[in-house]
């Protein structure tokens, strides 16, 4: 479980995150929703420690990851697995070395050890045969099955996904969402989904954190959100809905 108390951000003076409370739950796929400049990804990388708050603490568990030492900061770090937006793989490795890289950097297994656990991982997205290819020749996908594949390669405690489907087919996109969600199931990880896509929310979605503007302005699940009375969230709720059917349309 991770839990946020109070959490506020600000760069050069401007409030971008303005107190903001709120848990992430184990074992379920909690998102973060919102407008493009609405603060998500500035929470999300005040969570991962990619930014320092301006005020409030965050807890990972009963531990506050805010008040840290360096050290224990980084033993902690070593519990999470990142899918960035982009996949973010090296282009110069292959497919295995890309899944192996987190595990040549923190652990001692021998190299059998570590082929192993990338097979285990790979399977796990559903890539088989592709070990041996580079980035470039495979599709945009299978690079974030990939880049999943890495995240938890470590059988992180804690789960971060910016965007997984940007870019993405809804095909491709569904399955990248179903693929998180088992994930998150199978390794009881807390996991933390940062998106815009109505698909992801109402597939995926058992815990839904809306920020607008830099605050908090709903919380719930995927159940209760089409019937909220809040202003704010059915006006980005539905405005992406009706993108989503032009978009089908121009489709077509």
């Amino acid at each position: 479980m991770i839990r946020v108390e109070h959490l506020t951000k600000e760069f050069e003076g401007n409030s971008v995150l303005d107190d903001i409370s709120c848990t992430f739950e184990k074992g379920k796929t909690n998102l973060i929703i919102g407008r493009s400049g609405s603060g998500k990804t500035v929470l999300l990388k005040c969570i991962v420690g990619l930014f320092e708050p301006s005020g409030g603490e965050i807890f990972y568990g009963d531990r506050s990851f805010t008040k840290m030492e360096f050290t224990l900061k980084k033993e902690i770090r070593k519990k999470i697995g990142m899918l960035f937006q982009g996949a973010a793989l090296f282009d110069s490795a292959t497919v295995e070395e890309n899944v192996r890289f987190p595990l040549d950097m923190f652990t001692e297994m021998s190299y059998e050890e570590k082929r192993e656990r990338v097979n285990y991982c790979l399977e796990k997205v559903n890539v088989i045969h592709a070990n041996h290819l580079y980035p470039s020749e495979i599709s945009g996908g299978m690079k974030k099955r990939v880049g999943l594949a890495r995240a938890i390669a470590l059988n992180p405690e804690y789960l971060f996904c910016d965007e997984p489907n940007s870019g993405l087919d809804p095909q491709t996109a569904i399955l990248i969402d179903q693929l998180i969600k088992e994930i998150t199931e199978d390794f009881q990880t807390t996991t933390i989904v940062n998106t815009h896509d109505m698909n992801s929310v109402m597939g995926i979605g058992e815990k839904i954190i809306f920020i607008h503007n830099g605050r908090k302005a709903w919380e719930g699940n995927k159940e209760e959100i089409l019937f909220s009375e809040n202003t704010l969230l059915n006006d980005f709720v539905f405005a992406n809905q009706m993108a989503q059917e032009l978009r089908k349309a121009k489709a077509r």
